[in-house]
């Protein structure tokens, strides 16, 4: 099983950027999933089921968008990144790295119809007032709280070692990866079905 582009993301900001940029990525993530959540139980769901061309449509934005992300990942592949405590100051763009973890987030319509899906099965057909206001600060939590994890994991010196030692390659495999799941959001897209 391969890593999708959120862990993909979340870990070369925290190996290649700051453990800031990591957990700020993180946090644009839990963000994104919470949307996602507040979407699904307004609905979203249901007109996506409905609507399929709007459900073809998202699914191309969120294709070329993960090809743009893989695109910029291969051009940086050479560049070095400065490492804390090398003399040249790390990268620290917490907003910038918010954005990149909620766009990528928001790239995927398949976490609002995972919700959705997940939603309609647990919850009754009229759910309780209160499930529209605790579900998704819910999924906020275990959304950042997983890829906090995983941006304090790889931010350590271990994994930054071994990343700096094949940055090249690393962040090539990446950007496939990524364009690879672009490139099947895009051409699934046409497919009928959630």
């Amino acid at each position: 099983m391969l890593p999708g582009p959120s862990f993909i993301i979340v870990a070369r900001k925290a190996i290649g950027q700051s453990r800031w940029d990591g957990l700020a990525s993180a946090f644009g993530m839990g963000v994104g999933g919470m949307l996602f959540a507040g979407l699904a139980l307004a609905g979203l769901y249901s007109v996506l089921q409905s609507v399929e061309w709007l459900y073809i449509a998202l699914k191309i934005a969120g294709g070329a968008y993960l090809l743009y992300v893989a695109v910029g990942i291969w051009r940086s592949a050479r560049q070095p990144f400065a490492m804390p405590g090398s003399g040249a100051p790390a990268s620290r763009n917490g907003r910038r790295s918010f954005w990149i973890g909620l766009t990528t987030q928001l790239s995927n319509p398949k976490t609002a119809i995972w919700y959705g899906s997940i939603f309609a099965a647990l919850l009754p057909q009229h759910p309780p007032a209160w499930t529209y206001f605790t579900l998704p600060p819910l999924v906020f939590l275990i959304e950042f709280g997983w890829y906090a994890i995983v941006a304090l994991c790889f931010s350590t010196k271990g994994p930054r070692e071994i990343y700096l030692r094949a940055k090249k390659w690393i962040d090539r495999a990446a950007a496939g990866v990524i364009a690879a799941l672009g490139l099947r959001l895009i051409l699934n897209a046409p497919k009928s079905g959630l």
